[in-house]
């Protein structure tokens, strides 16, 4: 006895699936490539873009050193911003309303006042505080700096945009934190951990897939602040180094392309190790099964095969 659907299958299985056709994503692709290319004819052909000053400096030992001073720069501050922002998010998450308020404090300073401005008072400090002195005030005196003749530009550079970018990263990790369940924090206190150690050992380590990815943000964010470190005034960066060539030569036009070129270079190399580390740490929760995991559900399914489940 024949299957009643069998010539239904049969038709079905003659139909030949048609891709919807969609002119308009083409046509906005032609147009996007021709305005491409009109625009790299037009800068390749317009001799004020001057690309022999560009080659010329590209590779040059100035601005060579001015992309180390820019990664020093990216680099320290950052370390500085990581350390006491996860310093400043903790205590916001204290039960301790005096370390939470402080916190809040700083945020509310550091954020609320742009970043060329702080780097200026940082530029300014010598003339603010002239001497530093160390000790028990009217007792005694351990030490005492004076400011005016330390020659510490890169130093005030660094914390002003440190300082600055840790208020930034406290509230990624605030909200990393508060992405991890109060499940996790109830069942570390039920194991007997203390709040600092179920924050270290529990929550922050479950946070960082939340972390990540802003701060990897942020580390590219700060690689092209670093140009405005010339209200301090420090000037060995890399925009620092092209803006006194240009000085000279008086061609700014190839020394900002050139500038350019080597910001986006590092930030390429930054972004595909943000990739890299984004991967890492969501593993657990990505929902495209490992080839292991695939491996283990089809020997569980053949061992229910077998049990005849």
């Amino acid at each position: 006895m024949s299957e009643p659907d069998t010539p239904a299958r049969d038709a079905g299985a003659s139909i030949k699936a048609v891709p919807l056709r969609h002119p308009g994503q083409w046509i906005a692709a032609a147009v996007i490539i021709i305005a491409a290319a009109l625009f790299v004819y037009g800068a390749a052909t317009n001799n004020a873009y001057r690309w022999g000053t560009y080659a010329k400096y590209l590779f040059d030992t100035r601005i060579l050193s001015g992309v180390g001073y820019t990664l020093a720069l990216t680099v320290l501050s950052m370390i500085i911003a990581v350390a006491l922002g996860v310093l400043l998010a903790i205590m916001r998450l204290s039960p301790n309303k005096v370390l939470s308020y402080s916190a809040w404090v700083y945020l509310w300073i550091f954020r609320g006042t742009p970043v060329y401005v702080q780097l200026v008072f940082w530029g300014l400090l010598p003339s603010i505080y002239k001497r530093i002195d160390l000790g028990i005030p009217f007792v005694v005196q351990f030490a005492h700096f004076d400011i005016q003749s330390l020659n510490a530009a890169f130093a005030f550079a660094v914390l002003g945009l440190g300082l600055n970018e840790a208020a930034y990263m406290a509230e990624i990790v605030r909200a990393g934190v508060s992405s991890v369940g109060e499940g996790q924090m109830e069942a570390s206190v039920a194991l007997g951990m203390s709040w600092s150690q179920t924050m270290r050992r529990t929550v922050l380590p479950q946070a960082m897939r939340v972390i990540i990815p802003p701060t990897g943000n942020e580390v590219i964010s700060m690689l092209k602040t670093t140009s405005l470190v010339a209200a301090v005034p420090f000037s060995l960066e890399l925009y620092g180094r092209s803006r006194d060539i240009s000085g000279v030569n008086f061609q700014p036009i190839p020394m900002l392309i050139v500038a350019s070129s080597w910001y986006l270079a590092v930030t390429s190399l930054l972004m595909i190790g943000q990739f890299y580390l984004e991967r890492h740490y969501s593993r657990g929760a990505s929902r495209q099964l490992s080839a292991r995991q695939l491996e283990a559900l089809a020997a569980a399914a053949d061992t229910k095969t077998d049990k005849g489940v």
